[in-house]
């Protein structure tokens, strides 16, 4: 007799898709900059009309430079230009109606109306690694694709690879068919015989060919569809700041995923060798990422920090249940079970407002042990320790809690959440 087929245990194949890593899916790209006609272009008026009417009606600056080649046969007709905001354009999503709300939601009207333009827009990412949120290599570019590229090896050292050669299949006219993907190898050649990638001897990169290549990815929020959107860059001094900006938030949180950054340009002064190998100082528009985190509470101490130490203890005693009083502990609050050891700030109008928690708690589907206790930490966060003896804070408290009963699931994941940052 057979045995019964089952399912595999978590974390073996099951099939032929998990044997590839997976790749969160990309909905569409939002530019650090613009594309614009080059020298050579903007001498053929034919191109520069083809140009002003593509770009009107919102197509790629990839689709304009493919119907300019192919109208007059100038090869390289665009090149990129560094500027003070970003472009989200429709034809860069698989749904142009994303892109159009991205813009009416973040789009500032400085003087000529919102069109394709970003000047500072909210992102979240998908990942606690800031490696996977902007992976980054030096790649030599062909007309084909991918021609050397860098990767590190276990020993940490940075090696130059290359796709291998298809080989000839013994029985057929044809390349062999290769199954999970071109394979990689390492460069192994008269320019790099150890296959270490070394950008100061390496020919491609010193004739320009091999750059620093360089993508965020990241979700807007409200932004609908299921995947992620790309923003390229090819500077070393973004990645710098951003890097910068990751580490300090997960110093800060101790995670990434659920942070909103705010993304920006500003103009900084930046140094580099010009081709006589001089050292140049000059002003370039920089990505920059910016968190809403107060980081001078989280060095004060300040319980309104989260998760810091004092508020992280707080939040535990809370959870754990009573402490023993002492004059140097802040006391828990204890006001969302049934008979609260301490009680709500007094009203001016003599209003039950314990009568009205316990109401709102039971509407809101928070009476079971792990919603108070989830609430608890909530109200602690945002209102701070000792906040059931403050009245503004108590009726703050109320208005959103009559508030979330419009959509009481969203405001369960938000509390959950929030107790779940705090416990890490």
């Amino acid at each position: 007799m057979h045995a019964p087929i089952t399912y595999s245990e978590p974390g073996e194949r099951r099939s032929l898709l998990e044997e590839r890593p997976m790749r969160p899916p990309i909905i569409g790209k939002i530019r650090p900059g613009i594309k614009v006609l080059t020298k050579a272009a903007r001498e053929s008026p034919k191109a520069v009309a083809l140009h002003d009417a593509l770009l009107a009606q919102g197509k790629s600056f990839e689709q304009i430079g493919t119907e300019i080649q192919r109208a007059t046969g100038i090869r390289t007709a665009l090149v990129p230009k560094n500027v003070p905001w970003f472009t989200c354009r429709g034809s860069d999503f698989a749904n142009a109606a994303v892109a159009e709300d991205i813009v009416q939601r973040y789009g500032e009207d400085r003087g000529d109306g919102h069109g394709f333009r970003l000047w500072r827009f909210p992102v979240i990412f998908a990942f606690d690694d800031w490696l996977s949120n902007m992976p980054n290599q030096l790649v030599a570019w062909t007309q084909s694709g991918r021609q050397y590229f860098s990767e590190y090896g276990s020993d940490g050292r940075r090696y130059c690879k290359m796709y291998a050669p298809p080989e000839r299949d013994a029985r057929a006219t044809r390349a062999k068919r290769l199954w999970g993907g071109r394979t990689v190898i390492l460069r192994q050649d008269d320019d790099i015989p150890d296959g270490l990638c070394d950008p100061q001897h390496c020919p491609q990169y010193q004739g320009g060919g091999c750059n620093l290549s360089a993508s965020f990815y990241f979700a807007v929020p409200h932004a609908p569809g299921l995947g992620l959107i790309e923003m390229p860059t090819t500077s070393i001094y973004v990645l710098q700041k951003a890097h910068a900006a990751m580490q300090t938030v997960w110093m800060a949180r101790g995670k990434l995923v659920g942070v909103k950054f705010w993304m920006s340009k500003q103009e900084v002064e930046i140094s580099r060798i010009d081709e006589s190998g001089k050292p140049l100082r000059q002003m370039q528009w920089l990505i920059m990422l910016d968190a809403e985190i107060d980081i001078g509470a989280l060095l004060d101490g300040s319980d309104r920090a989260a998760p810091a130490l004092e508020l992280a203890t707080q939040a535990v005693a809370v959870l754990e249940g009573p402490v023993a009083p002492d004059a140097d502990t802040v006391q828990p609050e204890r006001v969302i079970e049934g008979s609260p050891e301490r009680p709500l700030a007094d009203t001016s109008d003599g209003d039950d407002i314990e009568s009205q928690f316990e109401d709102l708690v039971a509407r809101l589907g928070l009476a079971a042990e792990e919603g108070r206790n989830q609430l608890r930490v909530y109200a602690a966060v945002a209102f701070g320790s000792g906040w059931s003896k403050r009245d503004h804070d108590v009726r703050k408290l109320l208005e959103e809690m009559r508030t979330a009963l419009a959509d009481p699931l969203a405001f369960h994941q938000q509390i959950a959440v929030i107790a779940a940052d705090v416990s890490m």
